[in-house]
């Protein structure tokens, strides 16, 4: 791992490695490889599918090679045919070329308005990228994009006030944003299919759901469990989503969602949503 990096991006390195499995696993490409930003420059630090130790501690500078544009512009960059692309400069042909990667492709991962780093996935014959094939790098880049935002929030409040011993409160926008993060986040868990990742995500998720806690509320303790359903549905509730809104976002039948609802409520003993969410929170099943 690169010089300079804090203690708290040892979890960012390995879901950036989770991110460059996936790629391999999850799309057309046979070679993926990855870094996270630190100053003006992608550190390469996960590899999966090389042929050959050439990518090994490639460090991409800001707008060089395929990457750097991409980190500087922020979108998505291609090369075809990397070896003769114009489009780009060459700081990197003994890395990428030494692989014997043909076609490059390269996604940045958005945390806000922020390139945190660079996920690329390659193949060693020219080979064509449409929507079918670009599709499941951009989901694996936002999926990478909510973990490390979540995990830069965590990191904040972890480190806001380290040696204080009293509950701090939480502003009321904070305490807003974390709960459509946490709703967004469990939107995306939906969908996801990996067992290991959504297993990652929900311990994620519980961790957010307890540093959103407040407390100058007293606690509460159900004997009930809800179904990951339901608690997609009231999360998504909770930030005053409608039911066709909510149906919309969960990719459900609207009746789908007031059948979670009512069985939610039901659980909790609650006359309204607006009920059933506050009590979820006072028990740390949401945020």
């Amino acid at each position: 791992m690169p010089a300079g990096r804090r203690d708290g991006e040892v979890g960012d390195v390995h879901a950036l490695d989770h991110a460059v499995a996936e790629l391999v696993r999850r799309t057309r490409f046979p070679v993926a490889f990855g870094g996270l930003a630190l100053g003006d420059a992608i550190h390469v630090t996960s590899i999966h599918g090389a042929r050959t130790r050439a990518l090994e501690g490639l460090v991409v500078q800001a707008s060089r090679g395929l990457g750097g544009r991409a980190l500087v512009e922020k979108r998505p960059r291609l090369a075809l045919d990397y070896g003769s692309s114009r489009s780009i400069t060459h700081d990197y042909d003994r890395a990428v070329l030494g692989e014997g990667i043909a076609t490059l492709f390269a996604v940045p991962v958005m945390v806000g308005d922020r390139a945190r780093g660079v996920i690329y996935c390659g193949s060693w014959a020219e080979s064509p990228v449409g929507d079918v094939v670009a599709r499941p790098a951009f989901a694996i880049a936002e999926e990478l994009s909510s973990e490390l935002r979540i995990r830069d929030e965590v990191q904040r409040r972890l480190t806001l006030s380290p040696q204080r011993t009293e509950p701090i409160a939480m502003p009321a926008a904070t305490r807003e944003e974390l709960r459509e993060t946490y709703a967004e986040l469990r939107s995306i868990a939906a969908v996801v299919d990996d067992p290991a990742l959504r297993a990652r995500l929900d311990r994620l998720e519980r961790r957010l759901a307890a540093l959103s806690q407040d407390a100058s509320e007293p606690s509460l303790e159900l004997d009930v469990r809800l179904s990951p359903r339901e608690i997609d549905v009231l999360s998504c509730a909770a930030l005053g989503a409608t039911n066709a809104e909510i149906a919309a976002t969960l990719e459900l039948k609207e009746g789908t969602v007031k059948s979670y609802l009512q069985s939610a409520m039901a659980k909790l003993d609650a006359s309204t949503r607006h009920a059933a969410v506050v009590t979820a929170r006072r028990a740390g099943l949401l945020p």
